[in-house]
């Protein structure tokens, strides 16, 4: 009995050893080492970056060499976090300031327990979808006139807004407060609990020479959760004035710039999706 005992502690040691060595030992795998079906199962179930990585790297640096104004904003709704650039210089919103003035209205209409008829819901669906100003301003002047750009502020918290009596079109925003605007339209704030969905759904069916921007460079996906609402505009001050805001699921955007009219408006168009492009996380 003591000699096959002995046997077997000898070999109890060898493996012991041999785990020991595989343990402590690197090992390097050479891809075209990998048989040719194990690489192509291991490639089809790897998850693609774009899908579970994040949208956007709002940390990215952007630089752009354009003529002009330009700034940038990105709020990260879940982290309640804001990204973009400094100084808070402001800019007229041209048509962009619509999607305020729809708000605006249609809370109030709830809150008064009123019911819009279907010819002034037509009209607000013409005026996001179609960026028609015919009668913006009748919407404009029953929210108030500029007192409705006042109650924008302080109810979306906006920090460099400043309205002008007698035109929704040249209140002057900063990019961040275009995020900040956008985040309001998407948490209710804006349009109250009745009309945000409503407006939502306006907002991602723009239409026409308004869809331009950030959801030109989002992922096909995307673009139909996306809400957007553009302004563009030649000033006579001789520039012409872009502004981009978008909102998506947890996020929202806002772009401002002002360049030398002659460069024509999509100059400012291309900056705004160009500036998206740098935040994607692929591109």
């Amino acid at each position: 009995m003591r000699r096959p005992l002995a046997v077997l502690a000898v070999v109890l040691l060898l493996v012991a050893g041999c785990e020991k060595h595989a343990e402590n030992t690197p090992v390097s795998v050479n891809a075209s080492h990998v048989p040719s079906d194990v690489a192509s199962e291991t490639a089809a179930t790897s998850p693609s970056p774009t899908v579970a990585g994040p949208l956007f790297t709002p940390t990215q640096t952007v630089t752009m060499n354009v003529k002009g104004y330009w700034s940038w904003a990105y709020y990260d709704l879940k982290a309640d976090q804001l990204y973009g650039s400094q100084p808070y210089t402001t800019s007229d919103t041209a048509s962009m300031a619509k999607a305020w003035v729809a708000a605006d209205w249609l809370r109030r209409q709830g809150d008064m327990n009123k019911q819009p008829s279907s010819t002034a819901l037509a009209e607000l669906t013409r005026m996001i979808r179609d960026s028609e100003t015919e009668n913006t301003f009748k919407y404009h002047v029953e929210n108030g006139n500029l007192t409705s750009i006042k109650r924008m502020i302080t109810t979306c918290g906006l920090t460099e807004t400043k309205g002008t009596q007698n035109s929704w079109s040249l209140t002057q925003m900063s990019a961040r407060d275009v995020a900040r605007l956008a985040k309001c339209i998407g948490d209710g704030r804006a349009a109250g609990p009745k009309w945000t969905g409503w407006l939502l759904n306006e907002m991602r069916n723009v239409r026409g020479p308004g869809r331009f921007g950030p959801i030109e460079v989002l992922p096909a996906d995307v673009q139909k959760t996306t809400a957007i609402k553009n302004g563009w505009l030649a000033r006579d001050d001789g520039q012409w004035h872009i502004a981009c805001m978008a909102l998506g699921d947890g996020w929202s955007i806002g772009i401002m710039a002002h360049y030398p009219s002659s460069l024509g408006k999509d100059y400012g168009v291309k900056t705004c999706r160009d500036v998206t492009k740098q935040l994607l996380t692929q591109h």
